[in-house]
């Protein structure tokens, strides 16, 4: 089934002051991330650090900087299955990635998820899970893979969250 995804465009200062500057300008409807205007889907293709807001056990948002990938329509998160955002994840499947410019701070796309379902890297076909965090591992530091940040103290086993986009905020040019 074909999702749409709703686009709410923010007004910028990028071209001057205006009216109502700051808040959204227009809504619109794409029918996937490739229909994303390519200022923002740049974005998406950089190795940019990115801020994933999830609500914690204590019902505030925590906020943790990572390595950010995509397939498709899909987002895809990369953990260990150990680490307390795992369980955030399953807790409340929704979360919300700020990828920022790292060369212009009012240039950003915002992307409102809901984890679709996750694969665990011990179970079957979870090779995928490994093989997505090589490619993310390479992207980010430039070294071939394997993934060198497992902990050595333990037998680290990861999971990936594949995730639906269905609200997306967009601000700023280059």
């Amino acid at each position: 089934m074909a999702r749409s995804i709703t686009v709410a465009k923010f007004r910028d200062v990028a071209n001057g002051l205006q009216e109502g500057q700051f808040a959204v300008g227009e809504r619109v409807k794409i029918d996937s991330l490739s229909g994303l205007d390519p200022i923002y889907k740049a974005l998406l293709d950089r190795p940019i650090t990115v801020t994933l807001g999830l609500v914690g056990p204590d019902g505030r948002i925590g906020l943790t900087p990572m390595w950010f990938d995509y397939e498709g329509d899909h987002v895809l998160v990369n953990t260990a299955s150990h680490r307390p955002k795992c369980g955030w994840i399953r807790k409340n499947p929704q979360f919300t990635i700020l990828i920022v410019n790292p060369d212009n701070p009012y240039h950003w796309v915002q992307l409102k998820c809901a984890v679709d379902h996750e694969e665990r890297e011990w179970e079957a076909g979870g090779e995928r899970v490994t093989r997505q965090l090589d490619k993310i591992w390479t992207k980010y530091t430039g070294n071939p893979p394997p993934y060198g940040l497992r902990d050595p103290a333990i037998d680290e086993k990861r999971v990936l969250f594949v995730c639906n986009v269905d609200r997306i905020a967009t601000f700023g040019k280059p």
